[in-house]
């Protein structure tokens, strides 16, 4: 039944203060155990995954499975193939998910889980690996799985005993081990992992400038070296950057204006200035194949609005802070 408090005591807060502290404490000390009872389970479960073609099946029932379902999300955003299935559905059709060239990822405390008998039986009859996640490494998972990742027997944070909490912890923590395994065997890369997360700010920074062109990016208004003053200011007006290139007779680039340079002019004769005048002659630069966290980067860390995209010494973009704080690279 659901006590009402009206007030709680300063002792009261403290002692809730301190059962918080305990609940903490007894997980650090799972995973302490979980870490020192790691073996070479973990390797070979690796090398079943590694040697199969088809995608890792999790499956789990009750807070295994939603622990299931983080790993599997965990697993195919660092380069291995997997979805989360939920046991009792395999027994009602869904087991046809299970093609010869899958491996199974089962998770159950106990392994005795009642709704992952059918899926392993049929894992058993065709000839589908199965690695298991359990405290018991005799129960009827451990029996039927190719690996077995055992996980050390240590009291539950609950002071029942019965809410699964640091046994869904080293869960948890023993599937993020595995992938980060499988993400270095495979030579997953910081590029790769940007490819599966194109959406965010993290997405967005390993993208490639060449790749923020391609919808962004369009050719720089120009000017030449001789240009005149207020050509500068219209050619600066007209490409709505903030800024311009100068480049010479053939195309390449001579140095960059921007509106500050515009304003520091204003200290002169400003009759007889030419683009050459007032250019940078050695802008900062981007090439096409940075990322676009090197992009974000330089504007902060040169305290500018923009700068130059070249490839082969000649201008391809200008990027405008505007622009990147528009679309979410910055805030």
């Amino acid at each position: 039944m659901t006590q009402a408090y009206n007030a709680i005591s300063t002792e009261e807060r403290h002692r809730m203060t301190e059962r918080a502290r305990s609940v903490v404490q007894l997980n650090i000390e799972a995973l302490q155990s979980l870490e020192r009872s790691l073996d070479d389970s973990i390797s070979r479960a690796s090398e079943v995954i590694l040697g199969r073609p088809g995608y890792v099946v999790v499956t789990g029932m009750g807070k295994s499975g939603h622990i299931g379902g983080k790993i599997a999300a965990t697993l195919a955003s660092t380069g291995t193939n997997a979805f989360f299935v939920h046991p009792a559905e395999m027994s009602h059709g869904d087991l046809g998910m299970l093609r010869s060239d899958v491996t199974v990822l089962a998770i159950s405390n106990s392994g005795e889980s009642r709704e992952l008998r059918d899926p392993l039986i049929y894992c058993q009859r065709n000839n589908i690996p199965v690695i298991a996640i359990t405290q018991r490494p005799t129960s009827f998972l451990g029996r039927h799985a190719q690996v077995v990742l055992t996980m050390p027997k240590v009291a539950e944070a609950c002071p029942e005993g019965l809410a699964p909490t640091t046994s869904t912890l080293m869960t948890l923590a023993l599937g993020d081990a595995l992938a980060m395994v499988l993400m270095e065997e495979r030579g997953f890369t910081r590029e790769d992992f940007g490819l599966h997360h194109p959406g965010g700010a993290l997405g967005m920074s390993l993208q490639s400038v060449r790749e923020w062109m391609g919808d962004n990016g369009v050719a720089p208004v120009s000017v030449s070296p001789t240009a005149q003053f207020s050509d500068v200011v219209w050619a600066i007006t007209e490409g709505r950057k903030g800024a311009v290139a100068v480049v010479n007779d053939n195309g390449t680039l001579a140095g960059m204006i921007t509106d500050g340079d515009l304003r520091r002019a204003f200290t002169r004769d400003i009759t007889s200035l030419k683009a050459a005048d007032i250019m940078s002659a050695n802008p900062i630069t981007v090439d096409p194949d940075q990322r676009m966290r090197d992009v974000v980067d330089l504007l902060t860390a040169n305290k500018i609005s923009n700068l130059l995209v070249v490839e082969e010494n000649r201008p391809a973009a200008i990027i405008h802070v505007a622009e990147l704080m528009q679309a979410g690279y910055v805030s």
